[in-house]
């Protein structure tokens, strides 16, 4: 080994002590995540009014929001969920969109990689975009503390399942959305999380093709059958892309 080598700062895929994981991290986590987490209450509002027009109890959207705490997947699923329910369109549909989270659990693995199955696996269950991104900042920036994911996955995942029961109780007080105007909600959420994800020229070509096959497809299938095939078809062309 040479002395350069001997000198240098262990990684943290190799040093076992370099990830901590402690009720100091958690509360840190949470702490620093509330300002994001009162942001991500809005869309928990939005959530809970479409889940009221979709049928839903109070206590049934709750419910969801305390299992799956996937917001645009959840949002979706509002948007396909009919009678009956089409559950190859609404598991589909929200495969697709959280496919990123193997992502971004793989950029996890280097600090997560230390820490006890339970540990890693439980605050996994917590991860957010928003969360993510804090926590992969912490780390980047030479933070060790493995619960600080934990801790900031805690403030959204209380506010977004609060946010739920307002919204849901707010959307039975209303009635019917489309009075209000209400019924484009989900339209105007996505084209903001649609602006926030634009990347600039190479954005585009997947935005096409999702355009491309899911234009058709409403035209002709039934069923909200274009949002899972255009958001397939943009995916791929996106992995394409990057690949080539």
């Amino acid at each position: 080994m040479t002395a350069d080598a001997a000198d240098s700062p262990r990684s943290p895929a190799t040093d076992g002590s370099a990830v901590r994981f402690s009720a100091a991290g958690v509360r840190d986590g949470f702490v620093e995540c509330v300002p994001v987490a009162v942001g991500v209450a809005g869309y928990g509002v939005v959530f809970g009014m479409l889940a009221r027009r979709a049928g839903l109890r109070v206590a049934e959207a709750a419910l969801m929001s305390a299992t799956v705490l996937a917001g645009a997947a959840q949002l979706l699923a509002m948007e396909l969920w009919e009678t009956p329910i089409p559950v190859v369109a609404v598991v589909g549909t929200t495969f697709v969109v959280n496919l990123r989270y193997v992502l971004m659990g793989a950029a996890l693995r280097p600090w997560f990689g230390r820490l006890s199955p339970a540990k890693a696996y439980g605050s996994v269950f917590f991860i957010a975009d928003e969360n993510w991104a804090l926590t992969m900042g912490q780390f980047k920036s030479g933070g060790r503390q493995g619960a600080y994911l934990l801790g900031s996955g805690l403030a959204i995942w209380s506010a977004w399942v609060l946010a739920t029961v307002v919204g849901a109780v707010a959307g039975g007080l209303i009635g019917d959305p489309a009075r209000y105007g209400l019924d484009f909600v989900l339209t105007a959420v996505f084209l903001a999380i649609a602006v926030g994800l634009w990347e600039g020229r190479s954005s585009l070509l997947p935005w096409l093709a999702a355009l491309t096959v899911a234009v058709p497809s409403a035209q002709y299938l039934p069923g909200r059958w274009y949002i899972l095939l255009g958001g397939v078809a943009g995916s791929l062309v996106g992995v394409i892309r990057v690949d080539g």
